[in-house]
């Protein structure tokens, strides 16, 4: 089963499902934030031990899992209704849907295996879809606090 999480960036901003896009807000008593759900890939066709652990990720109870496509050129980070499980049990990886889950200090990064270098961001203005970029700590956040749940 897939490890729970509570995430949030450096500047106490939790994500929250807004339709079906992840935004980042202020953390507070009226937020109900997304509990992440991170699972392992079985297959190894891409691991990389230096950028971290090859994983899914996913949106708990909400049978919804983060994964990338290409807008005007660009990826993009999108939410799609598969369950995490469902990715898991596959035997090959779902390209699209892995992330190198990195540590960094006591925080942790996430970026793209289909687009290496590209990292989930928060914008240091609250309010804001959880995006991708290649820039990291410019006005953005890259890096995460995982608290996990039981």
């Amino acid at each position: 089963t897939p490890n729970h999480y509570d995430i949030r960036d450096t500047q106490q901003m939790v994500w929250i499902l807004s339709g079906n896009t992840l935004v980042a807000v202020p953390s507070s008593n009226n937020v109900e934030p997304v509990t992440l759900a991170i699972i392992a890939c079985r297959d190894m066709e891409y691991r990389d031990e230096e950028k971290g652990n090859l994983v899914y990720l996913g949106i708990k109870d909400k049978n919804l899992s983060l994964y990338f496509t290409e807008t005007e050129g660009r990826p993009t980070l999108q939410l799609k209704e598969i369950n995490i499980m469902d990715l898991y049990w596959e035997k090959t990886s779902q390209k699209p849907f892995l992330f190198f889950h990195s540590r960094e200090g006591s925080t942790s990064a996430f970026q793209s295996v289909a687009y290496p270098g590209w990292f989930i961001a928060t914008s240091s203005v609250p309010n804001q879809p959880i995006f991708l970029t290649q820039e990291r700590g410019l006005n953005n956040s890259t890096n995460f606090y995982l608290d996990p749940k039981n």
